[in-house]
């Protein structure tokens, strides 16, 4: 198979939507790396920015002073050897924003419509060169609504707790049973805001991931943008 990076095809984007834990962000990395694309974790950039309201003791009901805050906040994500390195004014915020504390609350973060409107910018002006993956909650639908190759990629609630609970059962003292009430509960508080929801675009194709090894992930979606490719020959 003719990679992207060869340069015999044009470059496009490829978005990635789905429901939190369902290995959007492992997934779109390692497609992105595939076809030597520029990886965008956009659910990083909300996590970094929930982080730093945390820690700044600044909760998601005084959207005022979130707003205020996020204005001059300046997030970098960073090519690295393990990943993705998420800068936050200049600082590696890139250990701390995947913990249970932010899991928790990011989505009430993402929910402030200033918020969202500052960060959209930022992920759009990355994606004018093409050549993009993107995953998040709202690419295909309100992002990037024009990238060529659209994923709303999912599983069952108790498979992305458990996905979940492998990550972080090294580091964090945390119950199986809890994780699965926390994701159902932000399904729902994703699939309920009033601003750009978790939804499927209509031209994105279903994956559902719950049987599929990660490898057989990748090479699926790599495989619709080969079918992209040809049908646009």
């Amino acid at each position: 198979m003719v990679m992207q990076g060869t340069g015999y095809r044009d470059k496009i984007n490829i978005a990635i939507d789905g429901p939190a834990g369902a290995g959007k962000s492992t997934v779109a990395r390692m497609v992105a790396s595939k076809l030597q694309y520029i990886y965008v974790d956009t659910g990083a950039m909300y996590r970094a920015l929930t982080w730093f309201m945390l820690k700044e003791g600044i909760p998601s009901e005084n959207s005022e002073n979130v707003l205020q805050k996020a204005q001059n906040m300046v997030i970098e994500l960073k090519p690295h050897v393990n990943g993705q390195k998420v800068l936050l004014n200049g600082e590696d915020v890139t250990p701390y924003i995947r913990s249970s504390q932010v899991n928790n609350v990011v989505s009430k973060y993402a929910q402030i419509e200033g918020v969202r409107t500052k960060l959209v910018h930022l992920q759009r002006q990355m994606a004018l060169e093409k050549g993009v993956v993107m995953d998040g909650r709202d690419i295909g639908t309100t992002v990037l609504p024009d990238a060529e190759v659209k994923i709303f990629m999912t599983a069952s609630v108790k498979e992305r707790a458990l996905r979940r609970y492998n990550e972080l059962s090294q580091t964090e003292d945390i119950s199986l049973e809890q994780l699965e009430h926390d994701i159902a509960e932000r399904d729902r508080l994703d699939q309920q805001r009033e601003v750009s929801p978790l939804r499927r675009a209509e031209d994105a194709i279903f994956l559902d991931t719950t049987s599929m090894s990660i490898e057989e992930v990748v090479d699926a979606i790599v495989s619709y943008c080969v079918i992209h490719w040809d049908g646009e020959k």
